[in-house]
């Protein structure tokens, strides 16, 4: 089950700290997926703190790739409007989309994380090429059926697993110090 369960969990992609999470564990590219982590499903819109934690993640220098398996004209334009390659209808977990996704951005699989909301197919995919996954709470609770019952599978390999719930860029004293940087090390041995 350990190929099912995430690198590290997170509430929202603005919780994960650029520099300690990303650039600090060595990673210089992400492959995202789209919906419920960067797009909401029920408005289909990118909430405002993810938008500003993709131009600081950005300005900070790492390559991004967006990588769904919608195959609808909407997730081209959602590329276009933020200006990143995309890959989509990737028919996730299977790796073809991901390995040209890392092609489409000159990225490397052992400097690169995936980002995604889902454990069968974006932390399956990213474990079967040997990447390193962070998975997210979805943004919001509605999704397709069949995702919904994905989701049930999800709960059960998850257990009570909790996300982090640190703000990125906010120090941890005490007590939760400790456990926070445990889970806050990075996954990657070496890159």
């Amino acid at each position: 089950m350990a190929f099912l369960k995430p690198d590290r969990y997170f509430s929202r992609i603005s919780r994960i700290d650029i520099e300690r999470d990303l650039l600090g564990c060595g990673f210089k590219s992400v492959l995202m997926d789209v919906d419920n982590t960067i797009l909401t499903r029920d408005t289909h819109e990118v909430p405002r703190d993810v938008g500003a934690w993709l131009a600081r993640a950005r300005d900070a220098g790492l390559d991004f790739c967006l990588v769904s398996n919608n195959w609808h004209e909407g997730v081209y334009q959602l590329a276009d409007r933020l200006e990143l390659p995309i890959v989509a209808k990737a028919i996730k977990p299977l790796p073809p989309a991901f390995l040209m996704a890392l092609r489409k951005i000159g990225a490397k699989r052992a400097t690169t994380v995936v980002i995604g909301d889902q454990l069968i197919t974006d932390v399956l995919g990213a474990h079967f090429l040997g990447m390193t996954a962070y998975m997210l709470q979805p943004l919001v609770e509605q999704d397709l059926p069949h995702t919904l019952m994905l989701r049930h599978v999800e709960r059960l390999i998850m257990g009570d697993r909790k996300p982090e719930e640190a703000p990125a860029g906010v120090p941890v004293t005490g007590a939760s110090a400790t456990a926070q940087q445990n889970t806050a090390s990075c996954s990657q041995v070496e890159r």
